[in-house]
């Protein structure tokens, strides 16, 4: 595949590959530290070669990004812990690039992409979680900054995160939707405070977020005042790309270590669980090869409403294989590892016991977006089906009961 790049030439598989071994002869794996090879292979343009020249990437088709992977994967090259990131590469970096002026790009993607700095995403709150649209964070301005207040819940990494994408009302007058300013909060504000959120796995990987005369310039806005809640849909669908289409080897995620102890705890089977097994092995498949799809779909644009599908099935496979696993393995699966409480960098599924791996499922269904909402979007977006009727969409916010 050849495409042409936003900076003029043509870039092509080979032309990638002779990039990548240019990057590696100047910056040797082996005596080059990790944050200065990944800062090199920033400015080579190799890190997303998708983006623009000088933001870390070549105009290049998408598509050839895997040919970087698999030149450095083949020469040992340190990659930049992309699970530990994800919400900075896979929706933060999507809406600058999208809606930042040069400014921001220039200031935020390098040590996003590096991982020189952590990010969060400020969006649920107690009361506008499956309603997002109703949040209450109010930021109102103050000369050249704004002025935030409010509470944020489900925040991951936020006891780890620099920065944090921020959706706040800035017009109560206005029908919920068209009243919301999408911001880059600094999360150093001594206005900014982070509760772990104990869970049912016992971690604290989430946390509560308040908000307390937080102060942010108006520089740090994404997109034009009142338009944030179409900045946030640029966030939401490549979030629930990043969440469902997750490229996994075959019988990778969840159905890895099922398929692992049937095959060596023949003692365990029973002709029911073979079924049932069987049955969310394909449908694993399916749903892999279906994410392989819709990231092919990404080379020609934006993701869009499909990937509200692939993570409602993420949801309910990764709840049902886990369920299985845990009756597969009978009195052992009642068992847990460790209850201590920690806020853990990111979440294990395979590199933990069943316990937690069932536990720690049922967040699937509310992360990115609950099922519920998501089934309206798939019917409404994608099948074209009626919308269900809504008597909010023209009433000013602060007229809405609450």
């Amino acid at each position: 595949m050849t495409g042409t790049a936003s900076g003029g030439g043509t870039h092509d598989a080979p032309e990638l590959r002779r990039r990548t071994q240019e990057l590696l002869a100047a910056h040797p794996v082996g005596s080059t530290g990790r944050p200065d090879f990944l800062k090199a292979r920033y400015d080579a343009g190799l890190a997303w070669v998708h983006y623009p020249q000088g933001l870390g990437g070549l105009g290049a088709p998408r598509s050839l990004q895997a040919v970087v992977d698999a030149e450095l994967e083949a020469a040992g090259a340190p990659d930049n812990d992309p699970r530990r990131i994800g919400i900075g590469l896979g929706m933060a970096a999507p809406t600058i690039l999208g809606f930042g002026t040069e400014e921001q790009k220039s200031r935020f993607l390098r040590p996003l992409w590096v991982g020189e700095e952590v990010w969060c995403q400020l969006f649920s709150e107690p009361g506008a979680g499956s309603d997002l649209a109703a949040l209450g964070t109010r930021a109102v301005r103050d000369g050249d900054s704004w002025v935030v207040n409010g509470q944020k819940v489900w925040t991951s990494s936020a006891h780890l995160a620099r920065w944090a994408i921020l959706i706040a009302r800035t017009d109560p007058d206005l029908p919920k939707h068209r009243g919301i300013t999408y911001f880059i909060c600094d999360m150093t504000d001594p206005g900014v405070e982070v509760r772990p959120l104990r869970q049912i796995t016992g971690e604290a990987e989430f946390n509560e977020v308040f908000l307390t005369d937080v102060r942010i310039p108006d520089a740090h806005r994404l997109g034009e005042v009142g338009d944030g809640w179409r900045v946030a849909q640029t966030t939401l669908m490549n979030e629930r790309v990043s969440i469902g289409g997750m490229r996994i080897p075959r019988e990778g995620g969840m159905i890895g270590p099922v398929s692992k102890t049937w095959r060596e705890r023949p003692e365990l089977r029973t002709h029911d669980l073979h079924q049932r097994l069987l049955t969310l092995w394909v449908e694993a498949e399916v749903a892999r090869l279906t994410g392989e799809r819709l990231r092919q779909q990404l080379v020609a644009g934006q993701p869009g409403y499909e990937g509200s599908g692939m993570k409602l099935s993420f949801a309910r496979l990764n709840q049902e294989i886990s369920g299985l696993e845990v009756e597969l393995l009978g009195e052992e699966g009642l068992l847990y590892e460790d209850w201590t409480m920690r806020r853990p960098e990111l979440v294990d599924f395979t590199g933990r016991d069943a316990g937690y791996r069932y536990l720690r499922s049922k967040g699937n269904s509310i992360e990115g977006g609950t099922s519920e909402v998501l089934l309206n979007i798939v019917a409404e977006r994608v099948l074209g089906l009626p919308s269900e009727p809504r008597t909010d969409k023209d009433v000013a916010w602060k007229d809405l009961a609450r």
